[in-house]
Parts: C-alpha cells; sequence; structure tokens
C-alpha cells in the first residue's frame, strides 16, 4: 500500500512525519529515514491490530430543487409551439452580426 506521508523539519533538529487524513499516526526521528523507518513500523503495528473492512452506508437522497418542475409541460397543447418560438429567437440571435 502506499500512503502520502507528511515531513517537518523540527527546531530540535528532529524530523515529525505523519500520514495525511490519519491525525493520530505520527512519528519523529533524529533524520528522514528513521522517521520514515518508524512510520513504516507503527503502520505495520496498527494493521496487525485492526481488521480494514468496506461499509456502505445508505444515505438518504433529496429530491433536487428543479425535479418539482420536469415534464409540467408534456400535456400542454402549446408548448411545442413556445420551443419553436425559442429555437428561432435563438437563430435570430445568432446570426445577427450586429451583436459582435
Amino acid at each position: 500500500m502506499t500512503y502520502d506521508a507528511v515531513l517537518e523539519n523540527l527546531q530540535s533538529g528532529d524530523v515529525q512525519v505523519s500520514i495525511l487524513g490519519w491525525p493520530h499516526c505520527r512519528v519523529t526521528g533524529a533524520n528522514r529515514q528513521e522517521a520514515l523507518k518508524r512510520l513504516r513500523d507503527a503502520i505495520r503495528e496498527r494493521f496487525a491490530k485492526v481488521e480494514v473492512v468496506p461499509i456502505e452506508v445508505d444515505v438518504p437522497q433529496r429530491a433536487h430543487a428543479w425535479g418539482k418542475y420536469a415534464g409540467m409541460f408534456k400535456d400542454d397543447p402549446v408548448f411545442e409551439e413556445v420551443l419553436e418560438e425559442i429555437e428561432a429567437y435563438r437563430h435570430e440571435i445568432d446570426s445577427d452580426d450586429s451583436t459582435l
């Protein structure tokens, strides 16, 4: 497995290293190599004591704000005419060179 580690040089001269997203997985070493070795050892030790399992959580879905309007004109007898007018107007605007 590969993890992203954050290395920080401390004022004491030591190097502190932690895994991104794991705030409690942090070690210190005299130098970069020692700190990384200690971190690898800490991760191995942690995984030896735990079980990692995927879980699925059902999250309630909220209705889309515009969903109540979907299909509201499906039975409107003049809606097709309105769409044709909109399309004609768009073509008129697109072909009008004076707006450039």
